[in-house]
């Protein structure tokens, strides 16, 4: 039996629960997962990379069947590292090792089919098919073509390390009644994290880095909050709601402010319940939609604003004076993705400048790739100036009494050229907006 008839029974009854399909986790599906990771990942306590394991990959892959099958298979604690936030606070990350990612992976295609039948279309983040660029393409939607006045911002404090891991199972278990799965599933939520040397273990969390928590907090927030919203607090509101959520970023789009109001106070006694908080300075409500531009045009002011995926959304109008929803990128993500190209020439400021161009082209045009929307071109110039002005600095540095002047920089642009701005990705309102 394949995925797809998974899905179809799923599809058929949204109460049925699988009791048996730790079977689907063969050789072969734990050799395609292993094919379908990152390359370039950074490896786990075991230290293995996935070039070395490569060399020996059928026979380990089915060495690491086999214990899977007879029950020795264990899960290796995680490896944390820290990543730098934009307000310079660390993110905590934590690493599996490799053949535990491999049965993470291999685990996650499994549940997908049982779980995509009752993720709600609200939903967008580390689902197939779906992604971030889809989720602003519904923030535009629902704000051009819906009644939306009021946009509440929710922004959950350390949500993948305060998931309830008792009551995460339970969801789970309504679902899956298979032993097996369950088992695994249960070690790699309560497996501990190396930290500087030390095996550290918390009662709460998924582990963020961990192959497998994306799916187990879509899980999660599915029950928390899209079903909930969906299905006992939409009824009760006066106007039309909608929802947009990626991951732990979400919005709520009201037409009424007192059913916005009504929302935010119930929000926090809900989250509570799981044993998440709501930021109380991120999480806010703001006026957003024609109604605000409008007011905010008869006062002489600025209507608000709000930032959802790396991107701040402002109220505006077309050239032909139409309401339109405005990006562009948020501040701190900029300074961020400057930060790291300011860093990247530095240290390769000896290299080639072929070389150099090379790598700075990928990563302009990735910048492109993801902040390429149709009205951030203003920001996109910004970063493609900036990336000239610090490729000149770190290329002057190496030179040795013989200034790097714009001049001389112009004709190494036109034998080395840099990548300019340009719009990927269309929103799907942009021919009213024009």
């Amino acid at each position: 039996m394949e995925l797809s008839r998974l899905t179809e029974l799923a599809k058929e009854d949204s109460g049925r629960k699988f009791f048996s399909i730790a079977h689907y986790l063969t050789p072969e599906t734990l050799y395609e997962a292993f094919k379908s990771l990152r390359k370039d990942a950074s490896a786990g306590v075991d230290g293995v990379t996935y070039r070395e394991y490569e060399q020996q990959a059928v026979e380990s892959i089915r060495k690491l069947h086999e214990r899977l099958k007879n029950g020795t298979y264990r899960a290796q604690p995680l490896r944390r590292i820290y990543i730098e936030k934009e307000d310079g606070r660390k993110r905590p990350i934590s690493i599996p090792s490799l053949e535990d990612k491999i049965l993470q992976r291999a685990t996650v295609t499994l549940l997908n089919a049982i779980y995509e039948p009752d993720f709600l279309d609200c939903s967008y983040g580390f689902r197939p098919g779906r992604g971030a660029q889809d989720a602003l393409d519904e923030v535009d939607r629902v704000i051009y073509r819906q009644p939306t006045a009021y946009v509440l911002e929710l922004d959950i404090a350390s949500y993948f390390d305060t998931i309830v891991r008792e009551q995460l199972m339970e969801m789970i278990e309504k679902r899956i009644s298979d032993a097996s799965i369950l088992r695994l599933l249960r070690k790699w939520i309560n497996v501990g994290v190396i930290d500087e040397g030390r095996l550290l273990e918390s009662k709460t969390g998924t582990g963020q880095g961990q192959i497998i928590s994306p799916l187990l907090a879509n899980v999660y927030l599915h029950f928390v909050l899209d079903e909930w919203f969906e299905e006992e607090v939409k009824p009760r509101l006066k106007g039309q709601a909608f929802a947009i959520r990626y991951a732990d970023d979400g919005l709520l789009c009201f037409e009424r402010q007192d059913d916005a109001e009504k929302v935010l106070a119930v929000l926090p006694k809900r989250f509570a319940k799981y044993g998440l908080t709501l930021h109380p300075e991120k999480t806010r409500l703001v006026q957003f939609g024609r109604p605000a531009l409008e007011k905010a045009e008869r006062e002489g002011t600025k209507p608000d604003t709000f930032d959802f995926l790396g991107f701040t959304h402002q109220c505006a109008r077309s050239r032909r004076g139409k309401f339109m929803v405005q990006v562009k990128t948020m501040k701190k993500r900029l300074r961020r993705s400057l930060r790291a190209v300011s860093e990247w020439c530095r240290k390769h400021r000896h290299d080639a400048v072929a070389a150099q161009q090379k790598t700075l082209n990928a990563k302009m045009r990735g910048h492109y790739q993801y902040y390429g929307r149709s009205s951030n071109y203003r920001s996109l110039w910004q970063f493609y100036r900036s990336v000239r002005r610090l490729w000149k600095k770190w290329l002057n540095r190496r030179t040795r009494g013989k200034t790097l002047t714009w001049p001389r920089f112009a004709q190494l642009l036109e034998r080395h050229p840099l990548p300019r701005p340009r719009i990927v990705h269309t929103w799907p309102g942009a021919a009213s907006h024009t």
